[in-house]
């Protein structure tokens, strides 16, 4: 069996959904794509059991085949190709592949699709319609929060509860926290869902046109992302999320508004003489003026810089890990922050000044006893 298929559209589309195959998976065949022709459409699908992608083209094919392909050598092999058409023959009795370009063959090994592990689909599940733009940030604003803890795996996902007016998404680690409410996407659900980090961070890398829609399929047990050339399949985490509400302090009288861009660039200064291990600066505030401070005792360094800002409110001192600051203000795309405080030893909360039209974000970081 052959088809015809141009090289540079075939390699980009392998490179979309290659990133999903891990080196030694538990499956020895999840090191290969999924290749099968029906009615002239290749369909191309990359897994590790938790996360299926697949992507569709249409190629030149007078028959039905289904194979699976090394996926490394593949890719390989197509990205040093210059543009032109590329001619597959598939070999089912052998499970060989060759490969014609318009001045070389190459011959490789595949195996019997058959013997490729899917996923279960989506069934009698709830969809919803999102803009490109919109899951985007929803993703790029919780991922910095989630964990990498085994240990905790209800952490290590973002946690998504459609309501029928709004949508709520929430991560955290158990040092910082982000919530993200959208008032422009609803659905009716009967229960929340947990993604995990590695489909949302595949996802996040093919969120490229932001024009776009992309259409969130869901049941217990999996969810599905449509997208125009790719789609994605991942198993939900099987957790019960964190009481994140109770967490979140209330009454909080301190409130400091800075410039943001001045306050990460001093806090990635400060941060460099800080502890290598606990990464701990403090925050002096009084008045209009904001002081950084961070001190190694282990090799006497230390350094301070003031900012000016805007604070109503008692004196306060309040340490925080230097790093998760950092990218929990990178993140933003606010000129200025505001920080609300309770306590030294209470959480502090970040919100950006100019708020979204449709979207309200909270950023928690807890803080650090001051040494």
């Amino acid at each position: 069996m052959k088809f015809i298929v141009s090289s540079s559209v075939l390699s980009r589309q392998l490179a979309a959904i290659g990133s999903v195959i891990v080196n030694n998976p538990v499956v020895p065949i999840l090191e290969n794509f999924l290749f099968e022709i029906d009615d002239k459409q290749l369909t191309i699908t990359a897994s590790d059991l938790q996360t299926s992608m697949t992507t569709t083209l249409v190629v030149e094919a007078q028959e039905k085949a289904s194979i699976a392909i090394p996926g490394r050598i593949l890719l390989e092999t197509l990205r040093n190709l210059p543009e032109q058409p590329v001619t597959f023959s598939i070999h089912e009795a052998n499970y060989s592949i060759e490969i014609s370009s318009d001045n070389g063959r190459y011959r490789l090994a595949g195996e019997n699709a058959t013997d490729f592990p899917r996923l279960s689909p989506v069934q009698r599940g709830v969809s919803v319609d999102m803009d490109v733009s919109v899951l985007k940030r929803v993703i790029s604003q919780a991922i910095v929060a989630t964990s990498n803890d085994d240990l905790r795996p209800a952490m290590n996902g973002i946690y998504m509860d459609f309501g029928e007016d709004s949508a709520t998404f929430v991560a955290t680690d158990g040092n910082r926290l982000v919530r993200y409410i959208r008032s422009d996407v609803g659905v009716a659900t009967q229960r929340p869902f947990i993604v995990p980090r590695k489909t949302l961070t595949l996802l996040n890398a093919l969120l490229q046109h932001e024009d776009q829609k992309v259409n969130i399929a869901f049941n217990d047990s999996h969810v599905y992302f449509k997208l125009p050339s790719i789609s994605m399949l991942s198993r939900l985490i099987d957790e019960r999320y964190p009481d994140y509400e109770n967490v979140i302090p209330v009454n909080n009288a301190n409130k400091l508004t800075v410039d943001r861009i001045s306050f990460l660039n001093s806090l990635k200064r400060i941060a460099i003489y800080s502890n290598k291990t606990t990464h701990q600066i403090k925050l002096s505030i009084a008045g209009s003026e904001l002081h950084i401070f961070a001190e190694d005792f282990n090799f006497s360094n230390e350094a301070n810089e003031r900012l000016t800002c805007e604070y109503e409110g008692d004196d306060l001192e309040i340490g925080f890990n230097a790093k998760f600051l950092i990218e929990m203000l990178t993140n933003l795309v606010s000129e200025e922050v505001e920080m609300h405080f309770s306590a030294p030893s209470k959480a502090g909360l970040i919100f950006p000044k100019e708020k979204e039209k449709d979207g309200d974000l909270l950023l928690l970081i807890m803080p650090m006893i001051l040494q």
